[in-house]
């Protein structure tokens, strides 16, 4: 019996889907506790912040969050409030965590979230307030439960930390260098969610899934782990991300072809459609390269639905370059396109670069790549029109949905669903108002 026993708690997140996988390792770690979750923050006894630095706002929002609690600490002092993530790893932030908020009880970087609950419960004899900040992980990052907030998806962690070292991104220094996961254990997880608990999508996650194995004995490649896990008997499907086009080989084209089990969908992150910009970000392609990836997939996965990130306004881009970024996206023609202003990173190359772009023209620019990318997307659904398409039939306010592997609805009418999840194939046959309708085929 410990003092947090049937107390509450809560956990904010910000930030990537590596962010939410781990605050659902966080949730359960709090669990193995006694304590129970609950949606109010002002009812809870330990409060979490899982924080985030990839971009300046979600910085500022977790920091302001966070002092928005200290009239509620002073008023009860037995609150316990955690930071960890990407915020607390920082050497050289915005925000100096340690001495600007010096009523959070517990810090702790993103090499130890699983060390949390021992540090939880010495808190909670000593009172003393605990910092632990490690350079690297120091045991496996991987706890022995977990809380989802899917009951559909589930994430698992194949590789962590980054390589690369592009010049705007903060990620290998906060995360550390790559450090691939054991494929048996992968394994083992997987056929536990698919078989026991009955998920149907697993999306495999790392900052650069493409690197897995690299640093293995074996040197087992993505493509073939991605072969292995298909192995697995049920029906489920399997997503990835996020993909860097420098590793995306032959080997992944064809696993994406042939393996029914790999969902028919990919998030390739561009950053820029300039080969003068990407050179300057250290992405290790041109766009040449990267366009010849896209030709190769769209020949050997017709189907296939893509979605990229995009970087606006980086250092020294000129309207040239913001123009091939355009000229990109009437190209490829995305399903998706996350577009971000660029956001100078304390202790990045691209921070300390002189040629900044300012505010107002990133704004501009985004702004209008954001416009056009909803024209591409609403000129997309005309190819959906009597095509077949593998979907996961669920209901959706109360109506029978495929929803393809990219995430597109399309509405069953008259079809009664019978509150069970299953893939199956349905052919787009009517589009309206941008909807989708279509009718189960097998």
């Amino acid at each position: 019996m410990n003092s947090y026993e049937g107390k509450l708690f809560h956990v904010v997140t910000y930030g990537c889907q590596m962010n939410v996988h781990e605050s659902e390792k966080i949730r359960g770690i709090l669990s193995t506790l006694g304590m129970l979750e609950t949606e109010d923050i002002n009812q809870a006894k330990v409060i979490v912040f899982n924080t985030c630095c990839i971009r300046e706002g979600a910085e500022d929002r977790a920091y302001n969050n966070i002092i928005a609690l200290k009239k509620a600490k002073s008023i009860d002092p037995s609150k316990v409030i955690v930071i960890c993530g990407c915020m607390s790893q920082q050497k050289k932030g915005k925000y100096n965590l340690k001495t600007k908020l010096p009523f959070v009880d517990i810090i702790l970087g993103t090499h130890n979230i699983n060390s949390l609950k021992e540090h939880l419960l010495n808190f909670d004899k000593s009172h003393v307030r605990i910092i632990e900040i490690l350079d690297s992980a120091t045991s496996s990052m991987d706890t022995e439960k977990c809380i989802r907030d899917d009951k559909v998806n589930a994430y698992v962690n194949i590789i962590y930390g980054c390589d690369k070292f592009c010049t705007y991104c903060i990620v290998p220094h906060v995360r550390g260098r790559e450090k691939s996961r054991d494929p048996k254990d992968i394994y083992k997880e997987v056929k536990d969610l698919v078989q026991n608990q009955g998920y149907k999508y697993i999306t495999l996650l790392g900052q650069n899934v493409n690197s897995y194995g690299k640093d293995l004995k074996d040197k087992t490649s993505f493509a073939e782990l991605l072969s292995y896990l298909c192995k697995i008997e049920g029906d489920f499907k399997i997503k990835f991300m996020t993909s860097h086009p420098m590793d995306f080989g032959d080997d992944m084209i064809k696993v994406m072809k042939t393996e029914s089990k790999i969902a028919k969908f990919l998030h390739l992150p561009v950053q820029s459609g300039s080969s003068k910009v990407l050179a300057r970000m250290n992405r290790h392609y041109d766009i040449k390269h990267y366009m010849k990836i896209i030709k190769k997939l769209k020949r050997a996965v017709p189907n296939i639905s893509l979605s990229t990130d995009i970087i606006v306004g980086f250092p020294g881009e000129t309207d040239k370059d913001y123009n091939q970024t355009i000229k990109l996206l009437n190209k490829v023609k995305y399903d998706q396109v996350f577009a971000f202003m660029y956001s100078k990173r304390t202790g990045t190359p691209a921070a300390e670069f002189t040629d900044q772009i300012e505010d107002d023209i990133k704004n501009t620019r985004v702004n209008r790549l954001l416009r056009l990318q909803k024209i591409i997307q609403k000129d997309q659904i005309k190819k959906y029109f009597n095509k077949t398409y593998d979907c996961l039939i669920q209901q959706v306010n109360g109506v029978a949905v495929g929803i393809t592997d990219g995430g597109k609805e399309i509405y069953i009418p008259n079809y009664r669903y019978d509150n069970q999840n299953y893939f199956a194939k349905v052919k787009v046959d009517s589009i309206r108002n941008h909807k989708l309708s279509g009718v189960i085929v097998s």
